[in-house]
């Protein structure tokens, strides 16, 4: 069984990551800020905006979307879609990723944060017939949600 965190570790996401998109071995790096307003309003949309990219590869997280719990690179020109990872999850906080598992259930894989109980990650992932944890441990967990 390959944990959560396999699952969202294929991909440079921040400044300084390997790109590893298509196999590019380039470094994240960020565009710098143009049009600054933090003077008027901070913080600005310049400064906040995505601004991460690859300069070897021509990655631009600008151009991403997440679509299903998977962030997805979009080619501008085709349409079509370069690159898909599961989204980076959040384990300040109970955070999952859905998948298919029958007509009759789906399963929840996810992260905690330390001292969150069993209990705690049922009350927000239960299905609507219930569930059961396949695995809990080390700040991460798979649930299969009953749903049918």
């Amino acid at each position: 069984m390959s944990s959560i965190s396999d699952l969202t570790k294929d991909y440079g996401m921040s400044e300084g990551d390997i790109c590893a998109r298509r196999g590019c071995s380039g470094v994240i790096e960020m565009h710098p800020v143009e049009g600054c307003s933090c003077h008027i309003h901070p913080p600005c949309i310049a400064c906040t905006a995505s601004r991460n990219h690859c300069p070897v590869c021509g990655y631009e997280e600008a151009e991403e979307a997440v679509f299903n719990d998977h962030v997805v690179s979009v080619d501008k020109k085709t349409g079509n879609y370069l690159t898909w990872a599961y989204r980076p999850l959040d384990a300040t906080k109970i955070d999952w990723l859905n998948k298919s598992h029958s007509n009759a259930s789906m399963i929840k894989e996810g992260v905690y944060p330390d001292g969150t109980t069993m209990k705690d990650v049922e009350d927000v992932v239960r299905g609507t017939f219930g569930g059961r944890f396949e695995h809990f441990g080390r700040g991460e967990f798979k649930y299969i949600a009953y749903t049918d």
